[in-house]
């Protein structure tokens, strides 16, 4: 059988140091662990924009959310396009002869049914796990258990008196009662239909395990819930941010979390529920790849595993994500296995992108890459080749979540800018200030750098098809040699 399957496991907000695969020696996650151990880990990976349904498109169509126009959560109402304006990867995959199948949280366009956009499998296009979907409660009915109804909430206090949102509570039924098992079930049964086809016809497959956590709210087995010790738990190392010289968006959205309003030891109980989460997760992978030896697949499929964008978990004095653009939330995990290379490189520091997901897994299953997309297949990194292109650099960007707010970013191994056109912008000295709790933008010893990652950055907003180089271009560069203004851009 000359064509291979993928298979692609997807998570939702999680922060890069929650897999003992990057270093964290307390959290158990065995599985992904081991197939970081067997193939790739990136150690340079970043979303390219840190929120879930722009960066869910993003993998959809393999484009900058500029360009595939949803800048947006669904459920958002920023007056934003909620369709994406290009083709799925997923159905120029059914076009070349592959069974494409998805299972778990989709967020990524308004379509009404998931076969839309090529792929098997049912729509789930919310932002929370759905426990009140028709399928998932023929589940709990059939085998007899409890309804998912979560007790004992963690929640804050407006300053009103009115209850905060949740993040987290007790699940008063076993493991299999969870959403993420449930998930996880529908994949084995997906996973042994297309093996049927493969076994019977060589027709490969694609298949997509979306979990919905670990983004809040964690609402666990109280065996999950408690399986980490919170006293065992450091705090992370910008939890006194002081906000100071920072955009004054990232005080209110301090409030909006009420982040104060928990204890140091509280906080430490949020995080422990955090990590309990992905071990329920990681759980319901290593059933998943457990099914994929059972059935032969092994030799013959590639595996990657990956996350939508970080989380904050208290960290600078914050909660989930949003309009700050610091590596809580931009650096995510990134793992790869594709058992018929030869030999592939144990560790990748090369900076790769959630862009690069998409022609890699075109690539991998020889379709042409359209010249419409903005990454870059991962396969020579993969094969411990040199890139075509290395990147010297890495780019971002927002447009908002609740309300409109623009941002672009450059990364480099040092340094961070971070424009912010209706705020103060953001300069900050990786190597120096690794918790960029210092913002040296506009400070003398830093003017040199800064040009340069302005410089950098305006270049990449151009040649990207980024109308923000426009406002750029009236409020940064335009007395410098890059600027390209012309007032017929206006028109």
């Amino acid at each position: 059988m000359s064509r291979r399957n993928i298979l692609f496991f997807f998570t939702d907000q999680q922060r890069l140091d929650l897999l003992g695969a990057y270093g964290n020696e307390l959290i158990r996650t065995p599985h992904l662990d081991a197939l970081a151990a067997r193939g790739t880990r990136f150690d340079q990976a970043y979303t390219c924009t840190a929120i879930c349904t722009p960066s869910r498109a993003s993998l959809l169509t393999g484009m900058w959310p500029h360009n595939h126009h949803v800048l947006a959560n669904l459920e958002a109402s920023l007056g934003y396009p909620r369709k994406v304006g290009a083709e799925p990867f997923s159905v120029t995959l059914r076009d070349a002869g592959y069974n494409v199948g998805l299972e778990g949280k989709y967020h990524a366009s308004d379509i009404p049914c998931l076969a839309d956009h090529g792929f098997d499998g049912d729509l789930y296009n919310s932002w929370n796990e759905p426990v009140e979907h028709a399928g998932y409660l023929s589940y709990l009915q059939d085998r007899g258990l409890p309804a998912f109804e979560p007790v004992e909430l963690i929640r804050g206090v407006f300053p009103n008196g009115r209850p905060g949102k949740s993040i987290g509570g007790i699940y008063e039924g076993p493991v299999e009662g969870t959403f993420s098992y449930y998930l996880a079930e529908k994949a084995i049964a997906r996973l042994r239909d297309y093996a049927r086809d493969y076994r019977d016809t060589g027709k490969p497959f694609h298949f997509s395990l979306h979990f919905f956590g670990p983004h809040m709210p964690y609402y666990l087995p109280r065996a999950y819930a408690e399986m980490y010790d919170p006293a065992k738990i450091s705090l992370p190392g910008a939890f006194r941010e002081t906000f100071e010289r920072k955009p004054a968006v990232q005080f209110q959205y301090h409030r909006h979390w009420m982040t104060d309003h928990f204890t140091d030891d509280q906080w430490r109980k949020i995080i422990a529920m955090y990590w309990g989460f992905m071990t329920l997760i990681d759980e319901q992978v290593g059933r998943v790849l457990a099914e994929v030896e059972k059935l032969g697949l092994a030799g013959d499929t590639a595996v990657f595993f990956s996350a939508d964008h970080g989380s904050f978990e208290g960290n600078h004095r914050l909660n989930d994500k949003g309009p700050a653009a610091y590596d809580d939330i931009y650096r995510i995990p990134m793992l790869g296995h594709v058992p018929w290379l030869p030999q592939q490189p144990k560790q990748v520091s090369d900076f790769v992108s959630l862009l690069d997901l998409t022609p890699t897994f075109l690539e991998i299953a020889g379709v042409p890459i359209p010249p419409r997309y903005d990454g870059q297949s991962m396969l020579p990194l993969l094969e411990g080749r040199a890139p075509e292109n290395p990147r010297r650099e890495i780019f971002f960007e927002f447009h908002g979540h609740h309300f409109p707010y623009p941002q672009r970013i450059i990364r480099t191994s040092s340094h961070k800018l971070v424009v912010n056109p209706s705020d103060t912008c953001e300069l900050y000295d990786l190597e120096q200030d690794p918790n960029e709790l210092v913002n040296r933008y506009g400070a003398p010893e830093y003017a040199d750098v800064q040009k340069e990652l302005f410089t950098r950055l305006y270049r990449h907003v151009q040649t990207s098809g980024d109308r923000l180089g426009y406002w750029m271009d009236s409020s940064y560069v335009m007395d410098t040699a890059e600027s390209q203004y012309d007032e017929k851009s206006l028109f």
